[in-house]
């Protein structure tokens, strides 16, 4: 078995079902990629090599007739909505550091049934309520680009993870951006797909997420591994009140042309974001990639009446106060009010909640007034266009021990997509001069994930992103 970095997930499907690699091999080989390179990334929170390994075994002696398409496939697990029965899960908090989780999750029993090998628990901020990953119980994560620079959050883990090379896929979770802020900071592929697509058995609040559109998918280093990934995690499930009877086929998407394709590009989000010059450069250079393969891309106006203050006062509620929901949650599930714990939680999280706690009923209603004229531009786009194209991020490069603050509304276009429950994509751009990894955003209507991955694997065909890797 060669580094896992140089093999994708679909590569080691077929080399397992050819029997030139074992799901033994492929669950050490992932082992021992973590063991050489996470002491200086941290991108795991938990390494489960002893289910790993058990895992392995199972698959091994399963049937090649009756093997699932992620077979022998080693996974990392998001350590906040990716339960594993069985594994320490922590939420990212000091609180719950050596919590068992009672049952798992749908995305997980879904992606095991499939063939995959969990290996580990990667790492999250406290209940993934910050764009920086780093909390009180495992530390920073660092992006394997540049180890100075923090991963992203609040997927971090997961997009380090596979940008390192430790596995080839691994889940994140997206309440405001959290899987693609990473995968832009990381030089990774990350989808969150359309609102209700990707199942959430959540519980004991199955209407939880519901307001910032809050939806599982998959992190990968290839469009198509992700495309198989969410091939998996997709569908309806019974015990999610939210999600929908939509079928799609990822697989057959990335196969796709994409010379019919009218791509509509606004780097600032109508103007209401700042511009990122450096970002932006290499994003429009990168434009050219969909024009080779033989899509239309042109400049489009948003009509996007709002500043960026405008912006802040409907997301400062709606977001806070899903924090809010979040612990009062956790308090009546676990038992443990969070705002009482002052030493052991993070600064950041206590005064998001305290911002939170000021909201009124009527605050967070009248928010539905912006969101509704954010859905509603956004929808116009797709009047005239097939997709859209943004900046997924404003700032580049977030020290290892820094955090956005308040600047995160700024520096992440990512959040308002949760408003509209539309699929965001990230996509590796390139580099600029100084090696910050930039983000391109590709946004779809609703529920036409396809053309999404279509437009992303024709972009990585005409401008692979392998030599940004560091391994």
């Amino acid at each position: 078995m060669t580094d896992p970095a140089l093999t994708s997930a679909t590569t080691l499907v077929d080399q397992v079902d050819a029997g030139d690699v074992t799901p033994t091999e492929a669950a050490e080989a992932a082992l021992d990629g973590i063991e050489a390179h996470d002491e200086e990334i941290n991108a795991f929170v938990t390494v489960t090599d002893e289910l790993a390994q058990e895992s392995a075994t199972e698959r091994a002696a399963i049937d090649s007739e009756t093997r699932g398409p992620l077979h022998g496939v080693p996974v990392g697990l998001k350590d906040l909505s990716s339960m594993r029965e069985g594994t320490r899960h922590t939420f990212g908090s000091k609180l719950f550091e050596d919590f068992v989780a009672p049952r798992t999750s749908a995305v997980v029993e879904r992606l095991e049934d499939a063939g995959a090998i969990v290996v580990g628990k990667t790492n999250t901020p406290e209940f993934g309520h910050k764009g920086v990953t780093q909390n009180e119980v495992a530390g920073a994560t660092a992006s394997p680009i540049d180890p100075s620079l923090n991963a992203g959050g609040s997927s971090g883990g997961s997009a380090a993870a596979v940008a390192a090379g430790m596995v080839p896929i691994a889940t994140g979770s997206d309440a405001g951006g959290s899987i693609r802020i990473p995968a832009a900071a990381c030089g990774v592929y990350g989808l969150k797909p359309s609102y209700g697509l990707v199942p959430s058995d959540s519980r004991p609040n199955a209407f939880g997420g519901k307001r910032h559109h809050v939806t599982s998918g998959p992190i990968a280093r290839h469009v198509e591994d992700a495309a198989l990934m969410l091939d998996v995690m997709a569908g309806p499930h019974p015990a999610d009140p939210g999600s929908v009877p939509v079928e799609i086929d990822p697989l057959a998407a990335v196969e796709r042309p994409v010379d019919d394709l009218k791509i509509g590009y606004n780097p600032a989000f109508g103007g209401t974001f700042p511009t990122n010059e450096a970002g932006v450069a290499v994003i429009e250079d990168a434009l050219g990639a969909f024009e080779q393969a033989g899509a239309t891309v042109e400049a489009v106006d948003l009509g996007l009446e709002l500043e960026m203050e405008d912006l802040k006062d409907a997301v400062v509620p709606t977001f806070t106060a899903g924090m809010v929901e979040t612990v009062a949650v956790m308090e009546h599930a676990r038992g443990i009010d969070i705002r009482e714990h002052a030493d052991v939680v993070s600064d950041s999280l206590l005064a998001m909640l305290a911002v939170g706690d000021q909201q009124s009923i009527a605050d967070v209603a009248t928010t539905g007034i912006v969101r509704t004229q954010v859905f509603d531009a956004v929808q116009s786009v797709f009047e005239e266009y097939d997709l859209l194209v943004t900046q997924t991020l404003t700032r580049l490069g977030t020290g290892l021990h820094e955090d956005f603050g308040y600047e995160a509304w700024e520096a992440t276009m990512t959040w308002p997509f949760n408003w509209t429950g539309h699929p965001a994509a990230s996509l590796p751009a390139g580099l600029t001069a100084e090696g910050m990894p930039v983000g391109l955003q590709l946004i779809g209507p609703r529920y036409d994930d396809e053309t999404v991955l279509a437009a992303s694997a024709a972009f990585e065909r005409e401008r692979p992103w392998d030599d940004i890797y560091p391994r």
